[in-house]
């Protein structure tokens, strides 16, 4: 293992945690500047996690050691993703990090403890939460097999770090096939981070939570490391979307200086997807859940598009 490479983990790791509050905060700003509203601080999400880590863990009678051990899997599975996509800095990856259908699998281990642990605790909120939750990803899950299919087809490769190297040596700008992807890379983004139109991640109202369902016997620190997962996770498929899509920024050096452009670059690349994300959901009304299929067939389209375009190319 390289010294480049232990650096790219700590550096990436630190950036992920810094800024996935930060860009949470901002989508939650934007939606409430739409409503008319001046709406929370933009470190509002840093006040809230502090908080709730000062706070008491108390677990139901019915809960069991799944309901311990989630908060742990899922922060850890999501800093162990976000290690296979690079936010600022691009290097030579060791030990298989990088591929992406070992992504795809750490991102479903998360979902899979965390409707576990909605069950686990007998409430039956948690249990509708878990249900819905798991009959949405039996339609998403292979839409987003196909979509990260259509990069590996695209990019030749199943590696993200090769994607990324291989995007920043074309300067150029997005072509309509990268155009075409990150249409469906931003439908996935909306539907594994449970936003508007598929779930409203802000209500607590039995007839329409999903994700706050799963979650909702957490409390203390639990609920700060599912919070703080779940903003990670967003962080994760922003960078995916932004870095492929425009990756100018991205360095490939370990210099200071062009370390903190490209950490600008990104918060502000981030800030701007951010900015449509809360425009998007301002401008949707949360579909019912028989018509969740028309939004992911958008996706499924526009990937499987791709693929026998470049197949046949």
């Amino acid at each position: 293992m390289t010294l480049s490479f232990v650096l790219y983990l700590v550096i990436n790791t630190l950036v992920v945690l810094a800024l996935a509050p930060l860009f949470v905060s901002i989508i939650k700003k934007v939606k409430a500047r739409t409503q008319g509203r001046t709406g929370p601080s933009i470190f509002q999400t840093y006040y809230n996690l502090a908080k709730l880590c000062k706070k008491e863990i108390l677990y139901s009678t019915h809960s069991s050691w799944i309901m311990r051990v989630t908060p742990l899997v899922n922060i850890a599975a999501m800093l162990v993703a976000a290690l296979f996509v690079p936010l600022v800095f691009v290097t030579e990856p060791v030990g298989g990090i990088g591929n992406i259908i070992l992504l795809l699998y750490l991102l479903a281990m998360a979902k899979f403890f965390m409707a576990l642990a909605g069950l686990d605790a007998g409430s039956s909120f948690g249990g509708m939460g878990s249900s819905r939750e798991m009959s949405i990803s039996a339609i998403i899950e292979p839409t987003t097999i196909i979509v990260f299919a259509a990069l590996v087809f695209v990019f030749k490769t199943i590696n993200v770090f090769a994607m990324f190297t291989a995007s920043i040596a074309s300067g150029t700008p997005a072509t309509p096939t990268l155009i075409l992807l990150g249409i469906s890379l931003f439908i996935i983004l909306i539907v594994e981070t449970s936003r508007i139109p598929v779930d409203n991640p802000e209500t607590h109202l039995e007839l329409t939570m999903i994700h706050e369902g799963m979650i909702l016997e957490q409390s203390g620190p639990n609920l700060a490391l599912m919070e703080l997962s779940s903003a990670v996770k967003l962080t994760l498929l922003m960078a995916l979307l932004i870095n492929l899509i425009l990756p100018f920024g991205l360095t490939t050096t370990l210099a200071l200086g062009a370390l903190a452009v490209a950490i600008v670059l990104f918060v502000i690349k981030g800030a701007v997807l951010s900015l449509i994300i809360g425009l998007f959901e301002s401008s949707m009304a949360k579909m019912r859940f028989f018509r969740l299929p028309s939004l992911f067939a958008m996706a499924f389209f526009f990937s499987t598009l791709i693929i026998i375009m470049e197949v046949f190319a």
